[in-house]
């Protein structure tokens, strides 16, 4: 547990100024509190210090020096109290010994922490060294040697020792970048690539780390039943055929009783485990001196260890004790116990097996020695299928004319079938460990410059070990010695064994201590491992394993680690386990590398490695090293592995908690983005590339919750999560007052997005005004060739009922400003009644409404809407208006036609419109109107006339001042110019509000026209009288009415406004008829007047146009085509 140590100055006032202070002292008390913190002691990753406490930003600050800066102290602190926090620093142990303190202390105040004092030989090269040497080097290498010959396996050590020594190099360089807390190589993965890849990646070293220990767990059981008490077996074959299988059934009933006995002594006290560390690294290194020693004295004198050979055969040394077939006792001839194995009688007239019969038996040597030659004949490989003999090279012998008995008779056989891509499985785990220094980080008294150093020079030993391994070996044991997996054919001894001196059960004993050890220690480390990635919080569904005992012990961890190490004892068998093992720390060895190229070659700020022989390459080498292993080893193993880190990696990217570590990834993301930006012109993209990249324009409330949800479900459904959206929304005000609600805005909107499954990015923009914010937007967002290139928004449906006519105006400036900019235009009307993604609208049309064409994204639109879920079942409809002139039949077939070439599937109509007498409902609609727009124009004349006569008012007041002020008394002069500047100052600051409040509407004022007619004159008290009578009727278009009591004659309308009234209550009554039972409609949007002065007529037009229409959508094209019939 961390002891963070807040320090709290206390200004103390002088003796006679204090009055309320206890403290007498002159100076300023410097009081030091003493707090336990909760924590772990991994640094926050939060905090960009090391030990950044909550606490110290209630610190007060005391000076004058530093006055310029103190209002940013609690963000930006001083440089001294960051190098005093840096001192303090203390790198605490993490893992068991912490765990164990916590257990004895039981709650009494904790000693002073004392600095990690372990220097490189004992912290990092003794543990690497005991975690790389192991069970592989004790029970296989022997029989690797002799079944790939000594070149080849020199080539699988050099391959595998070359992979751990390239990653070794790419973990010193990152251990060497910054502190290494608790986690290791999982820690160092996940910061290094991002969340997604570290709980990938930590995973597979999880499951890596356990199946080791049932890796263990099984070499130990192996060496107990077949070399130290085989006769404990409790499955006995019969024959010798049922031998492999009750072996198997004896390691899992075995194994099992190992692993429930070694989950108890880690639950009990992970204590005793490390205490015995000692113990097992002293077995690995005498067992290993035993070797050499061993090799050594074969020189002058080989031990003695014969083995029996019938014919080239070798012979299962168990049930004879002479390697003859007859014997001369007392002058008679007898048979010897060999003979009754190949013979159905002791007679010498029994019936025996051909091959026995035709060939001689012949004792030689298992362990010839160093000088023997040997050497030669153990240079190649004798691979073989399962069951085939083990048979001495280049030795005489009569072939067998039947060998159909041979699997009944005592002869030594392949218990697997080999090949040199299994053997690279199995012997890879042999060099996995080296992770173990960094793992240890915290007990080093300098992490930066052991781990690196024990490491490498760990590797290096342990290289030369298994590949000098290698040459002794083939020089000094026999082939079939080799090849005999079990030793059966030198009476059931360890084969490794024979070769050590002083005598065999050295070896024995010390590679089933090591076993033991490295079990245990795997699982001590696997379930602190799942607990990190738990406590993490990136994996929601293992958050259960991060709790544990009081003291931290990770018992939920220690019951899952034990449940799967458990499935690996019951594989049974050593050689199945160990491939398995080797693919998920060559996944987790190729991320290592990948993680250091990857920083190297972006050149992060943060990336400065201590450690500086490193280079990309070496790192891109050591991952496609790792990656051709793991297929070399078992390509249906590596695709398996792949897909479970695969399907984590989207998991934790799918359902994970959000992490930022600053990893490489992001890196990556930042240089790949950049690089496409580049590479995509500012051009336009060919028609056949377009697609709509859609700014949304969003509402929020005075909540800042969004108005129009349905506006993303409709961009989702459109969109289908291809090329850009971006979602933006603008707040009146300024950004200095605004930033809480601009900040609070755009988190509703990205929950509002990832609701709606709308993929894109959120823009909130502060503007001093709603018009100026929407242009700034549709300009500016968007980065290089990644710009939209259509804007989505919602009809405001309450324009007639608001009294700010800015908010009809802003809509209608908007279509000017995205005109002006070339860019589409999507407005949806009754947005709210949208389908959602969940809807699944059933047999229905999607109707096309083609006016005008303006590039066809009519056409293009009703398509990429049927490829989503909700619209699927909808059918196109294409409808087409056909003027006095037109032949409609014809107009029919081209369109058909162009629909055909443009692979498009959809119904066509063509409606007539002809020419018709303008009906007196259209100038009614008309004449309200008109009616309507000149009281908005005297509502915003008086507004105009107010600002004028209190510009008048100020004038004057300004000229009676400068009157006043002609020269007089002197004694006078300073209070007159006092009181002028105070004036002046009032003055001012009354005009520049009033300008204010006017000055939006003056500005929109100063561009409308008169009206051609205006058959009405107001008085102020008339127009308020008015307003507030028609605010209480129900009826607006009444109240209108009855407001004007007076009815103008039609033919004093303007002209063009009656025509364009017509045109849209006509195609209104067309489009009702036809498709107000259609899901959608799609129609041509008009363009606003270029005549500013008519722009609240266009917003009439176009409510007559949509009238009676449930869900329409208005499309006004950017001016370029967006679809062709060209391939």
């Amino acid at each position: 547990m961390r002891m963070p140590t807040s320090f709290t100055v206390v200004p103390v006032e002088d003796g006679g100024k204090s009055s309320r202070g206890h403290d007498s002292d002159e100076n300023n008390v410097l009081r030091e509190e003493d707090e336990e913190g909760p924590g772990d002691g991994n640094p926050k990753e939060s905090s960009p210090f090391i030990n950044n406490t909550d606490n110290d930003k209630g610190t007060l600050y005391d000076g004058k020096n530093m006055a310029l800066f103190e209002e940013e102290m609690d963000s930006n602190p001083m440089v001294s109290s960051l190098l005093s926090n840096l001192a303090n620093y203390t790198n605490l142990t993490q893992g068991v010994r912490e765990h164990e303190e916590a257990d004895e202390e039981e709650g009494a105040k904790k000693k002073a922490v004392t600095s990690p004092q372990m220097g490189t030989f004992i912290g990092v090269y003794l543990p690497c060294l005991q975690n790389i040497l192991g069970v592989i080097l004790f029970l296989r290498m022997t029989w690797i040697v002799g079944t790939a010959g000594i070149l080849e396996t020199f080539i699988i050590v050099a391959m595998c020792c070359t992979c751990t020594m390239l990653t070794a190099i790419s973990m010193s360089a990152i251990a060497t970048n910054g502190v290494v807390p608790a986690g290791g190589s999982y820690y160092m993965i996940s910061r290094s690539l991002g969340p997604e890849f570290g709980g990938a990646v930590g995973l597979c070293f999880y499951l890596g780390t356990t199946f080791a220990g049932a890796m263990y767990i099984l070499g130990t059981i192996e060496i107990l039943l077949t070399y130290i008490v085989p006769n404990a077996a409790i499955f006995k074959a019969e024959d010798k055929e049922h031998e492999a299988e009750a072996l198997l059934n004896n390691m899992r009933v075995y194994g099992t009783c190992c692993l429930a006995l070694m989950s108890i002594v880690v639950f009990v006290g992970v204590k005793y485990v490390n205490k015995l560390a000692l113990v097992f690294l002293a077995c690995v290194v005498l067992s290993i001196l035993a070797i050499y020693a061993g090799v050594i004295k074969t020189i002058f004198e080989p031990p003695d260890f014969p083995i029996c050979l019938l014919g080239n055969r070798s012979l299962q040394n168990h049930n004879f004790d002479k390697c003859l077939k007859t014997e001369e006792i007392d002058n008679v001839t007898v048979t010897t116990q060999l003979w009754g194995l190949f013979c159905d009688g002791p007679s010498l007239n029994a019936s025996c097996n051909d091959y026995f019969r035709d060939n001689e038996v012949t004792q030689v040597q298992g362990i010839p020695g160093l000088l023997s030659g040997v050497i030669s004949e153990n240079m190649w490989s004798a691979y073989g299928p399962s069951g085939m003999l083990v048979e001495k090279i280049n030795f005489p012998s009569r072939p067998a004319t039947n060998t159909s008995q041979d699997v009944y008779m005592p002869y030594v056989v392949n218990d697997i079938a080999t090949f040199f891509t299994l053997l690279v499985g199995i012997y890879f785990p042999s060099v996995t460990g080296i992770m173990a220094g960094s793992n240890r980080s915290g007990d080093l008294r300098d992490a930066q410059k052991s781990i690196p150093i024990g490491t490498i020079l760990a590797i290096a030993t342990t290289t030369f070990i298994y590949l000098s391994c290698v040459v002794l070996f083939g020089a000094c044991i026999d082939g079939t010695v080799l090849r005999d997996k079990f030793g059966d054919s030198v009476k059931g001894n360890l084969v490794i064994g024979t070769l050590s001196w002083p005598s065999p059960w050295v070896i024995v004993i010390g590679s089933f201590f090591s076993c033991c050890g490295a079990g245990l220690q795997s699982l001590t480390g696997a379930p602190r491992l799942l607990q990190a990635i738990a406590r993490d919080g990136i994996v929601p569904f293992l958050e259960v394993f991060g709790h544990g005992k009081a003291n931290g012990e990770p018992t939920w961890a220690l019951l899952l680690t034990a449940a799967i190490c458990e499935t690996g004892i019951l594989i049974a068998s050593l050689d199945a386990v160990a491939p398995i093992l080797s693919m998920f720390f060559l996944m987790c060895y190729l991320f290592v590398n990948l993680a250091c190229a990857l920083q190297t070659l972006l050149r992060t700020p943060n990336w400065r490695p201590r450690f500086k022989f490193y280079h990309w390459a070496l790192s891109f080498l050591g991952m496609s090293l790792c990656l051709a292993l793991m297929f070399i080893s078992s390509w249906y193993y590596a695709l398996v592995a792949m897909m479970i880190a695969g399907c984590i990696y989207k998991y934790i990217e799918y359902r994970g908690a959000e992490k930022e570590w600053g990893d490489g990834i992001r890196g990556l993301s930042l240089n790949a983005a950049r690089y496409a930006l580049m590479r995509l012109e500012e051009a336009p993209p060919h028609t056949k590339n377009w697609r709509p990249q859609v700014m949304v324009l969003l509402n929020v409330d005075s909540e800042m919750s969004v108005k129009h949800p349905r506006l993303l479900s409709f961009t989702t459904q459109l969109k289908a999560g291809k090329g850009l959206t971006i979602v933006g929304n603008v707040l009146e005000g300024t950004y200095l007052t605004k930033e809480t609600e601009a900040k609070r805005a755009e988190t509703n909107i990205k929950s509002a997005m990832s609701a709606e499954k709308t993929k894109g990015f959120c823009h909130v923009v502060v503007s001093s005004n709603l018009r100026d914010g929407f242009s700034y937007l549709i300009q500016s967002a968007g980065l290089g060739g990644m710009k939209h290139n259509t804007v989505l928004m919602a009809w405001p449906g309450t324009w007639k009922q608001s009294n700010d006519p800015q908010s009809w105006r802003n809509f209608i400036e908007t279509i000017r400003e995205t005109t002006a900019a070339h860019q589409a235009l999507l407005v949806a009307k009754n947005v709210d009644s949208f389908p959602t993604n969940q809807d699944r609208l059933g047999e229905g049309t999607i109707d096309v409404w083609w006016i005008v064409h303006d590039g066809g994204m009519l056409m293009l639109l009703p398509f990429l809407l049927r490829q989503h879920k909700v619209w699927r079942k909808c059918k196109m409809r294409i409808f087409t208006v056909a003027q006095m002139d037109d032949n409609s039949i014809q107009m029919k077939k081209d369109l058909q036609t162009f629909l055909y070439h443009l692979r498009l599937d959809a119904e066509v109509e063509v409606v007539e419109m002809h020419d018709s007498d303008i009906s007196a409902f259209t100038y009614e609609k008309t004449l309200v109107m008109e009616q309507r727009s000149q009281m908005l124009k005297q509502m915003q004349l008086s507004r105009t006339e107010r600002e004028r006569e209190i510009q008048s008012i100020t004038d004057e007041s300004r000229s009676s001042i400068r009157r006043k002020n002609q020269p007089g008394s002197s004694g006078s002069s300073t209070r007159r110019q006092s009181a002028q500047l105070e004036d002046n100052k009032a003055d001012e600051a009354q005009l520049i509000h009033d300008r204010n409040t006017a000055s939006h509407a003056a500005m929109n004022d100063k561009a409308d026209a008169a009206p051609e007619r205006v058959h009405m004159t107001w008085t102020k008290e008339k127009f308020f009288t008015e307003r507030n009578r028609h605010r209480v009727e129900p009826n607006a278009n009444m109240g209108v009415r009855d407001l004007f009591n007076m009815k103008p004659e039609w033919e004093s309308l303007n002209q063009s406004n009656v025509r364009r009234m017509h045109t849209a209550v006509k195609l209104n009554e067309v489009v009702v008829n036809k498709s107000q039972g259609a899901h959608l409609v799609l129609l041509n949007m008009p363009g606003p007047p270029r005549n500013r002065g008519g722009d609240e007529n266009y917003m009439e037009f176009l409510e007559v146009l949509l009238e009676g229409l449930n869900r329409v959508l208005l499309v006004r094209g950017g001016g370029r085509e967006v679809i062709t019939i060209y391939s």
